[in-house]
């Protein structure tokens, strides 16, 4: 399957996105929204976006909502390692990415919590949806498990 990508529009770029990003930064989690800090695969310098951190069962998963983003492929570059934000705290951990069937159970929870706000990337799938419709959609929404939680910052 080719690599699927949904750009964000101008709103979303220069105001939803740094407005998400600069409540976080100050501390201020929407919905369990997070800064992730990973460096650029090309200059090496430190990138950042909001993302949702699920917590679903026992785990933390970051989940693509619009495809093979930028930051997906500099994790991927990264071999794993990032940084996630929330005010002052730095979050080390490492993400390694979820595959096949397993994804599907990690979708379904992701659009129960976020449908409102991504649902229009999933083409019309959502956490009501069959696991067969679900696992269609699955290899364009790339999926990280983390490890290497601190203590004391949870989604």
């Amino acid at each position: 399957m080719p690599n699927h990508y949904r750009r964000p529009g101008w709103f979303t770029r220069n105001v939803l996105n740094r407005s998400i990003a600069g409540l976080t930064r100050l501390g201020v989690s929407v919905l369990g929204s997070r800064v992730l800090e990973v460096p650029g695969r090309k200059s090496g310098l430190p990138r950042q976006v909001p993302v949702n951190l699920l917590s679903f069962e026992g785990a933390n998963y970051l989940v693509a909502p619009r495809g093979e983003a930028e930051w997906v492929r500099n994790v991927r570059a990264a071999g794993g390692h990032l940084t996630l934000l929330l005010g002052r705290r730095r979050d080390e951990r490492t993400a390694t990415e979820v595959t096949g069937a397993d994804k599907v159970p990690v979708l379904r929870a992701y659009l129960k919590r976020w449908k409102a706000e991504v649902g229009m990337f999933f083409d019309g799938v959502g956490p009501d949806s069959t696991d067969e419709e679900l696992a269609a959609i699955a290899p364009r929404h790339p999926i990280f498990a983390l490890s290497g939680s601190k203590p004391g910052l949870k989604a």
